[in-house]
């Protein structure tokens, strides 16, 4: 027997009365073209006041769409035991703070060890069938805040969110130096390097980016705490934008500290030996929730290693 996921209702209006059910299904309720052919072949994919109808129908005021959607599981991927630090779950999402090192998902020799083998296991657990779908990317070093969607029609949802930059996006970074100017802004075009195709430089050639920067906290002129806005999401485009402003981030040996002194050498480098991944944390994400049709705002905490970071340049800002 097919099992579904609970249906997501939308009622006709008395302006609708007369559309097609292709129309509310597609302009009303966002259904994707992908996703409606897929709900088409589904025995109660879609329904009208309880009854399984074409989408040529015609709808009336006051009458009840439904669209149901298959429970799915993710095959491929195996259960692995994993302490989750759940920020925020329901229904149709699972927001997690992503612990540092960690890669989000299994990619060719990262089988196991990832933050979907843990997921998977947590879902299993409790009976629940669902597919593992991160709406958004972290670096396996970069720690906070990650959403899951749990159906499809939550996924495209959000992504669409995603490529209309309508999902506000945060982080936190503990760089070198302190920028000249408090705040600003970072529009540099970011492609591969040429040279070492798995790292990322800014050319001209290369496609729009741009980061907003503030910064937050300064430890003398030996380091600062930034705040970052992302209003684009290239692959390492906070370490790329900062890398080139100057002021890398701190234990970031991708893109690490350039030695426009070398007489502080010792001094980067001793920065860079108190945490062992870059100092990058995504502290808030804000979207609108598809479902409960509401803006919902996730927040993760600063993580025990830049915590213990932040002390320690304090304390050294203040010996100075």
């Amino acid at each position: 027997m097919t099992q579904y996921y609970p249906p997501i209702t939308y009622m006709v209006s008395e302006q609708e009365d007369g559309m097609l059910l292709k129309t509310i299904l597609q302009k009303r309720m966002g259904v994707s073209r992908k996703l409606l052919s897929r709900l088409k072949l589904t025995e109660e994919g879609i329904q009208l006041n309880g009854v399984r109808v074409f989408i040529s129908a015609a709808v009336k005021a006051r009458d009840r769409v439904e669209i149901r959607m298959e429970q799915e599981t993710s095959a491929d991927i195996m259960p692995q035991p994993m302490e989750l630090d759940i920020l925020y779950e329901d229904e149709d999402l699972l927001v997690l703070n992503k612990p540092p090192g960690v890669i989000v998902h299994p990619t060719h020799g990262h089988y196991t060890g990832t933050l979907a083998n843990g997921v998977v296991d947590y879902w299993e657990k409790q009976g629940l069938k669902y597919r593992f779908r991160a709406v958004h990317r972290l670096d396996q070093d970069t720690s906070g805040v990650l959403c899951i969607a749990k159906n499809p029609y939550v996924h495209q949802h959000i992504s669409e969110q995603m490529i209309a930059n309508t999902v506000d996006k945060r982080y936190v970074a503990l760089v070198h130096g302190v920028p000249a100017k408090a705040q600003g802004e970072l529009d540099g075009p970011i492609d591969r390097d040429p040279e070492e195709p798995h790292r990322r430089i800014v050319t001209p050639s290369g496609y729009p980016s741009l980061t907003r920067y503030e910064v937050q906290e300064r430890y003398g002129d030996w380091a600062s705490m930034v705040g970052l806005k992302l209003e684009t999401g290239r692959t390492h485009q906070i370490r790329v934008h900062m890398s080139s402003l100057g002021h890398a981030l701190i234990g970031d040996t991708m893109y690490p500290q350039e030695l426009l002194q070398p007489e502080r050498k010792e001094e980067w480098e001793r920065l860079d030996s108190l945490i062992p991944r870059q100092a990058l944390h995504a502290a808030s994400l804000t979207l609108f929730h598809p479902i409960q049709r509401t803006e919902m705002i996730f927040k993760a905490p600063l993580p025990q290693d830049m915590s213990l970071l932040r002390s320690r340049l304090i304390q050294h800002s203040d010996d100075r």
